[in-house]
């Protein structure tokens, strides 16, 4: 690891800056990492939804990655937007000997509802992606589309991460509890125990961005070296003060506050993990 601690996120743009590339380099800067970026589909979006996207070629993609390695090698990864099968196999080649802990965000639906992955290549990203990350940080309803059946409590959350790693590969994996009711409680397993992570809820809509906020932070914390629990808490503490600061610009479902661990400090934070078997 080089004296400052480098990551990358390979994912798709959004020109508002809430959510995508931008967010993800925003929150790598937070968090005192040095950020770089592989855009694989331009997005026309904003707070209201996504109006159009235009996937970039395979080969420019593999260019822009072949560019990155060639001078900086990152020391963590992050995929965000995957959209077709060609991307992620392209994506398994180059990921699949690198030897650096990469944070897989299974984007596949927009806060407003809109597909944001071809339904053929999800089978494709359970089968090329999932099995080579460090951690899958999937919410509620993107658990379970990965696990193929419903999501209505702590349990079935538990027994989602668990699937994605026992079944399905990953190192490690935590299902976000943003949709569920009540507390928000993220579940990671991490092949040898459970841990929560628990945080007050803020009744906001605004809220475009968290998942891609919340992998870019534990991306970043785990390029600084820091173990898997670790890197979530940060990331737990992270997101619940960018959604609790609310910034509340935007027509729809606006962005999350990227300085809000700024301003941290009053009650309602996140709590630290708490480990059950």
């Amino acid at each position: 690891m080089s004296a400052i601690a480098s990551s990358l996120t390979i994912a798709g743009t959004d020109p508002t800056g809430g959510a995508g590339i931008q967010a993800d380099l925003k929150s790598f800067q937070e968090r005192e990492v040095y950020g770089m970026s592989v855009v694989t589909s331009v997005v026309a979006q904003n707070t209201t939804g996504v109006k159009a996207i235009q996937h970039l070629p395979l080969e420019l993609i593999e260019q822009q990655l072949d560019t990155v390695y060639q001078d900086i090698v990152p020391d963590a990864v992050k995929t965000g937007m995957i959209a077709t099968r060609e991307m992620m196999e392209l994506l398994a080649g180059k990921l699949e000997g690198m030897n650096r802990p990469y944070v897989m965000d299974p984007v596949m639906v927009a806060k407003s509802g809109h597909t944001l992955m071809e339904e053929k290549s999800r089978q494709t990203l359970r089968e090329k992606l999932i099995p080579l990350a460090t951690i899958v940080t999937p919410n509620i309803p993107e658990a379970e589309i990965l696990i193929g059946s419903p999501i209505k409590d702590l349990s079935d959350a538990k027994r989602a991460a668990k699937m994605m790693v026992e079944e399905l590969g990953a190192r490690s994996a935590i299902v976000k509890g943003g949709h569920l009711s009540g507390e928000a409680v993220d579940v990671l397993y991490d092949k040898q125990d459970f841990h929560l992570f628990r945080s007050e809820r803020t009744e906001t809509r605004h809220t475009h961005g968290t998942g891609c906020t919340f992998s870019a932070v534990i991306t970043a914390e785990l390029a600084k070296g820091k173990t898997i629990p670790e890197a979530v808490a940060t990331g737990k503490e992270f997101i619940t003060a960018a959604i609790r600061y609310t910034l509340g610009i935007g027509k729809g479902n606006g962005p999350t506050n990227h300085w809000g661990m700024r301003l941290r400090g009053l009650p309602g934070e996140a709590k630290g993990a708490e480990s059950i078997e």
